[in-house]
């Protein structure tokens, strides 16, 4: 029984990127979803394609590496919310990750966003994970 879905999601894409794998699939769950939607946006991963065949469905993510060195784009994901000890940021409290070149991912009443969408849009929430 997995007791944590988004950390078995993070951590897919970890394994799969330090095997060097072009393509992982993943169990498809709404918040997934919507974290896959926006790693695509901010140019983490090549595309990806949800498969409603079975019940719970899957997603299938292209993984992207750099032209030159074939290293991947994600250096780094790091769940910060857990199960057992939640983590919220106000829009005033949100983190700046690596100066602005990496990302939080923030799940609020408008729904999943970026740290930099929250705070221009002036709400927080529960800090899901960061992305560099």
């Amino acid at each position: 029984m997995n007791t944590d879905p988004i950390a078995d999601y993070l951590t897919r894409i970890r394994n799969a990127m330090s095997a060097g794998h072009r393509v992982v699939e993943i169990p498809a769950s709404n918040l997934k979803k919507e974290i896959t939607k926006i790693l695509f946006d901010q140019g983490y991963i090549l595309s990806y394609k949800f498969d409603d065949s079975s019940v719970q469905g899957t997603i299938k993510i292209a993984l992207k590496y750099t032209k030159d060195t074939k290293e991947p784009v994600i250096k780094k994901l790091q769940r910060i919310s857990k199960p057992g000890l939640r983590k919220y940021a106000s829009s005033t409290e949100l983190p700046r990750i690596l100066n602005g070149l990496g990302i939080a991912i923030i799940s609020t009443s408008h729904g999943v966003m970026t740290g930099k969408q929250a705070k221009k849009e002036n709400v927080g929430g529960e800090v899901l994970c960061y992305v560099y």
